[in-house]
């Protein structure tokens, strides 16, 4: 997926420069820094120990939620393909109309909503980590693949909803957003702090019971990610 999602963002920015249209190069930049982090933290090095450690779980989840986004969303995609694909007179619909009509359908007015999007991004940390949908996760590769995208597409709608330039229904004025962005982190922050001071361990038959003898113990390893949450979720 990363790599189409590359392949099709290179071949429109290489149309208008064909065309003699500008892009900016960060925002190529950004996608591509993006998409190349997107296949490390799902195929590298957090991928093969996110199943043993609590904490390189955490680290995974915040790049994916958090700092992924903040790469991607400034490439404006949408915006690159509105410019790049040719748009169609016949009265039929080609890639550029059917992505325009999807950016403007009712599910898209809901789902790009600001609030609809901070409730999401929120309230997904509590309900996963605080309900069966965790150990799903860690049992299940199809749960293990649903969070991947769900925690990526929550991070982008929430980050789209505060600096993105891709067109959204409605957007909120700027004193808005800040006030959004406070009161999310800092329910992000206590979410963080509450898995520092739980006494029991989250999916206590998976991790207290691989018979790890190297590292942290479990119940430390749980209280790092839980630090791992509260501080570099406040850094984007």
């Amino acid at each position: 997926a990363a790599a189409f999602g590359m392949f099709f963002y290179l071949a429109g920015v290489w149309r208008l420069h064909k065309r003699g249209d500008r892009w900016p190069i960060y925002r190529t930049v950004l996608w591509v820094l993006g998409m190349l982090l997107l296949v490390w933290v799902t195929s590298g090095p957090i991928n093969a120990y996110q199943d043993y450690l609590f904490s390189v779980h955490m680290v995974g989840h915040m790049l994916l939620t958090m700092v992924i986004p903040l790469c991607l969303v400034p490439g404006a995609p949408v915006s690159l393909a509105a410019r790049a694909i040719a748009k169609r007179s016949d009265g039929t619909r080609g890639g550029r109309e059917w992505i325009l009509w999807a950016v403007h359908t009712p599910f898209a007015k809901v789902v790009t909503n600001p609030i609809f999007a901070a409730a999401m991004f929120i309230g997904s940390l509590w309900v996963f980590y605080y309900t069966d949908l965790f150990r799903w996760s860690l049992y299940d590769h199809i749960g293990h693949e649903w969070m991947v995208a769900h925690f990526l597409i929550s991070g982008y709608l929430f980050v789209q909803s505060l600096v993105g330039i891709d067109p959204v229904p409605y957007r909120l004025p700027y004193a808005f957003r800040l006030l959004t962005l406070i009161s999310i982190m800092a329910m992000h922050a206590f979410f963080g702090i509450a898995i520092m001071m739980q006494t029991g361990l989250m999916a206590a038959e998976w991790f207290g019971a691989m018979g790890r003898t190297w590292g942290q113990t479990p119940l430390e390893d749980q209280n790092t990610g839980g630090g791992i949450a509260w501080s570099v979720g406040e850094i984007p």
